[in-house]
């Protein structure tokens, strides 16, 4: 599934072909009802969290969320196309011969735009946290929320929730974890408050740190740039030697990467 910094990758293609320009003709077809038609306006192209989001100058927004194997691309009218059509989820095309065509993303919406005036609405994305891609995410609200989690849950399991803080997946789920020294077995119960700020701050540090072009960095390992433990188990780890180690958290089996000397495992309540 991509991270939120490869949604504001995307978004960032997106805006120069996309906003201030106008619907030259649109299409999408698995949903129901008509969508912009031919002269409406594009005002903007935004990422939030791992949802990208296309707002129209009629109150509507294109609500797109990649999953593990949707995509955006960009053509020039008449261009070939990488990808079959049968993969199409949705296309935009602008009046400067531009297209943006979305393949196989399972989750695709039209919505009402979402204003300060209509508090009624919500769009898909109402229940996210604080998108910690985003410069000036409100870390404090994701450390707050870090806090009414149910204690009982993992940090690798809490991590990815998006209700929490938005824009952290699998990569940097275990990549901010080895980054804090916290095994991902550890309930959020026993991470205290300056803890979990440390956490928030270090995940939107690599985060942001990431959304420029080039290969995702979050360490230097054997003087490499790369990542730290994530895709490396069985590797030794870059700081003291030991293998890393892989398993599967929570309900859906995500993969995570550690260090099971640099992130000690928590300690097991005697019995008795």
């Amino acid at each position: 599934m991509p991270e939120g910094d490869t949604i504001h990758r995307t978004a960032g293609r997106l805006r120069p072909v996309l906003e201030g320009r106008t619907v030259q003709a649109f299409d999408a077809p698995r949903l129901v009802g008509p969508g912009p038609a031919p002269g409406t306006g594009i005002e903007a192209v935004e990422a939030r969290g791992k949802y990208l989001l296309v707002r129209f100058a009629d109150g509507t927004t294109l609500e797109t969320h990649m999953k593990m194997s949707g995509s955006w691309h960009i053509y020039r009218r008449g261009e070939r196309w990488r990808r079959s059509r049968s993969a199409v989820r949705a296309v935009i095309e602008t009046d400067h011969g531009w297209l943006a065509v979305c393949f196989s993303a399972p989750h695709v919406r039209l919505r009402p735009t979402t204003t300060g005036r209509s508090p009624g609405r919500q769009d898909g994305t109402a229940h996210l946290g604080p998108d910690l891609c985003l410069p000036d995410a409100d870390q404090a609200e994701a450390v707050r929320r870090f806090g009414v989690r149910d204690g009982s849950t993992s940090m690798a399991v809490a991590l990815l929730d998006q209700r929490i803080c938005c824009g952290v997946g699998n990569v940097y789920k275990s990549e901010v974890l080895f980054a804090c020294g916290i095994h991902p077995e550890t309930s959020v119960r026993a991470v205290d408050e300056a803890t979990r700020a440390r956490v928030v701050a270090t995940a939107a540090e690599l985060l942001t740190r990431n959304l420029g072009s080039g290969p995702r960095v979050t360490a230097v390992v054997d003087g490499r740039p790369g990542l730290a433990v994530y895709g490396r188990a069985g590797a030794p780890c870059g700081v003291c030697g030991t293998p890393i180690r892989r398993a599967v958290h929570g309900i859906h089996a995500r993969s995570t990467y550690w260090c099971p000397t640099c992130q000690p495992a928590p300690a097991r309540p005697v019995e008795g």
